[in-house]
């Protein structure tokens, strides 16, 4: 009772401050909350300015820190949202007023178990950068090495674990309102976020991110990431290699600069291929202040919180439903889905391979150029409402991934778009995975790992059958022994004694 009457007063504050910016209409996602939402117009500001998912952005940015997370994650949910309101937020920007610098500099004592004089020559007090779990500080180390140090907030693990606690209420409570609402799994969106932040809040996590991905990309030409200082790194400290460049969307200062930005792009699509056919790890953050060119014209990506991963056969299935739509074979987008498990109903496949259609038509014959396969992902991961598609939360990541750097492709040279220039590379990769020698390889693989496994499970097979005649051999106990009473009146009586 004092979890609802807490987590009750909590949402009628928020309440008041999405009314103020006239964002309450995610209320209409629920038959059961559109009269409220009817009533709370009343009250609302009804001359707030700027298209729905504008003010969407503004309420969740005046709420805190956590909602401004929350609306970022939710940027992904076109499903629930609609493309327009998903795009504006993926827009809201996490910034924050900075903390003092003299918490900064406890917090990297107390991590680093050091005074700040053994690890940095020089350290900025004011913050190059705010967000709403840390901010940046530049610094020189005592080996003389430039280097970005991100520091946690003070207290913001408390107030991220109350902010998750209010989040799976409210969602909880959504799907007892109206329990359709659970094929949409809210309470597993808000686990995930959950999960996610949690992670973000390791920093020791975020650099393994980054000395991943820089081993990934190694081979990468005008490609890199920047290095972990992994001696001034620990949970609420993270030390990077610090990074002075241009933004790669300010195609002006780039051209000034002396770069060109069809290389850029040449290198930007070939690393974007490769993070996700090829690894299966990929940036899960790449707004256009995570991607910097430096002096050298490098491409350098920044902030590792957020990755995604694609195990092998999503990678496989992912290339076959973009095959399928641009080959017009829609009943082959359709296997895709039901092969996944993503759908599971046979009643449906014939409406959902016309609902395919109905969106991949629109796009046949049109060249690479003109298609946006970010914008094609999220129109058919859309339609999870209407066949009862599961929500997939590492592809709808990926849509955001690729609808973001979609962006960052036209700013930087809009006419080209980056797919075109994928297109050679995801061709290759698709005659090498998706071919009849990639099929036999596999197939060879697996014999060879249930070949290498064999004999230990022959092993585990004698012994069970060991254990089973053992058992078989046995006298078996009297009636009276194999039931529970005797030993519970044995128990209360040495009780008794030995009180």
């Amino acid at each position: 009772m004092l979890r609802h009457l807490r987590h009750g007063r909590r949402l009628v504050a928020t309440a008041r401050v999405f009314a103020r910016h006239d964002a309450l209409f995610p209320l209409d996602l629920l038959p059961q909350t559109r009269p409220l939402h009817r009533l709370a117009r009343r009250l609302a500001r009804r001359d707030a300015p700027g298209r729905p998912g504008q003010r969407l952005a503004r309420a969740f940015q005046e709420a805190g820190p956590s909602f401004v997370k929350l609306g970022q994650s939710l940027s992904t949910r076109v499903d629930l949202l609609g493309e327009e309101v998903a795009a504006d937020l993926a827009l809201l920007q996490d910034r924050l007023p900075p903390f003092p610098g003299r918490e900064a500099v406890r917090t990297i004592e107390a991590e680093l178990e050091r005074p700040l004089a053994a690890l940095f020559t020089d350290f900025a007090p004011e913050p190059v950068a705010a967000a709403s779990i840390a901010q940046v500080h530049r610094a020189v180390t005592t080996d003389g090495r430039t280097v970005a140090v991100k520091v946690l907030r003070p207290g913001i693990e408390r107030a991220m674990e109350r902010d998750i606690a209010f989040f799976l209420w409210l969602a909880e409570t959504a799907e007892r309102l109206h329990p359709p609402l659970r094929r949409l799994r809210p309470r597993e969106a808000v686990e995930i976020f959950a999960e996610t932040t949690r992670r973000e809040l390791d920093l020791r996590l975020e650099a393994a991110a980054a000395a991943e991905f820089a081993r990934n990309n190694a081979d990468q030409e005008g490609f890199r990431v920047p290095a972990v200082d992994w001696e001034r790194t620990a949970r609420r400290v993270l030390t990077l290699e610090w990074v002075e460049g241009l933004p790669l969307t300010d195609r002006r200062a780039l051209l000034e600069a002396g770069f060109d930005p069809r290389v850029l792009m040449e290198r930007a699509a070939r690393v974007l291929f490769t993070q996700i056919f090829r690894d299966g790890f990929f940036h899960g953050d790449m707004h256009p202040g995570n991607m910097l060119v430096d002096a050298r014209g490098d491409i350098v990506a920044l902030d590792f919180g957020i990755m995604g991963r694609l195990d092998f056969d999503t990678r496989v299935q992912l290339a076959r439903m973009l095959t399928g739509f641009l080959q017009g074979d829609y009943a082959a987008v359709a296997d895709v889905f039901y092969a996944t498990g993503f759908l599971v109903d046979e009643r449906h496949r014939e409406a959902f391979t016309q609902a395919c259609r109905a969106i991949g038509e629109p796009i046949r014959g049109r060249p690479l150029a003109e298609i946006s396969f970010g914008r094609l992902l999220g129109q058919v991961l859309s339609m999870a409402r209407e066949f009862e598609m599961e929500t997939q939360p590492h592809l709808l990541l990926l849509q955001k991934t690729m609808v973001t750097a979609e962006g960052v492709g036209r700013a930087l040279d809009p006419e080209v778009n980056l797919w075109a220039l994928a297109e050679p590379l995801v061709a290759d990769w698709m005659r090498e995975n998706l071919g009849p020698e990639a099929e036999l390889r596999r197939a060879l693989g697996e014999g060879a790992e249930a070949l290498r496994r064999l004999p230990a499970l022959l092993t585990r097979g004698e012994r069970v059958l060991a254990r089973l005649e053992a058992e078989a051999a046995a006298p078996a106990a009297p009636p009276w022994l194999r039931s529970p009473w005797p030993w519970v009146l044995l128990g209360i009586a040495l009780g008794l004694a030995l009180g």
